[in-house]
C-alpha cells in the first residue's frame, strides 16, 4: 500500500508565530511613526501589511499613502529611517534577532480609485443607454 503525502493536512502544520510577530512589528511601527518621528515626508503614511519569513529574519513592511503622494520620497525616508525602526524594534519586541526591515508601497488606494472611476464610467454608459429605449 502506497500513501499520498501531498495530501493536505498531512507534514508539519505552518506556525503561526510568523503571522503574530507581523502584527506587532506592524504595531509598534505604527505607534513609532505616530510619537517619534519628525520627517514630515512620514507624516500621511500609514502601514498597511508586515509580512514575516518563517525564520522571523526578514520582514516586508508594505505602506499605503493618500492619492496623490510621492512613494518614492517616502520610500527613500523609510529606508533612510530603518536604523532607527530596527533598533526601537530590538528594545520593544523580545526577538533573538530582529528582522532585517524592507519597505514596499502597496498602491491599493490608486486600484481603489481606478476602479472606483471605472465602474463609474460603466454606470454612466448603461444609463445613458436606458434614456434612449
Amino acid at each position: 500500500m502506497e500513501f499520498d503525502f501531498t495530501v493536505p493536512g498531512l507534514g508539519k502544520p505552518q506556525s503561526s508565530r510568523p503571522k503574530r510577530v507581523a502584527e506587532a512589528i506592524k504595531n509598534e511601527l505604527s505607534v513609532l511613526l505616530l510619537r517619534e518621528v519628525a520627517d514630515p515626508r512620514l507624516a500621511a503614511i500609514s502601514f498597511s501589511q508586515v509580512v514575516v519569513s518563517p525564520n522571523l529574519k526578514q520582514a516586508k513592511i508594505y505602506f499605503v499613502l493618500p492619492v496623490g503622494g510621492d512613494a518614492k520620497k517616502v520610500l527613500r525616508a523609510l529606508r533612510k529611517a530603518r536604523g532607527f525602526f530596527r533598533s526601537h524594534l530590538a528594545k520593544t519586541l523580545n526577538l533573538r534577532y530582529t528582522p532585517d526591515l524592507a519597505f514596499y508601497f502597496d498602491d491599493i488606494n490608486e486600484e481603489v480609485d481606478r476602479i472606483d472611476t471605472l465602474l463609474r464610467e460603466i454606470a454612466a454608459e448603461h444609463d445613458g443607454n436606458d434614456d434612449r429605449d
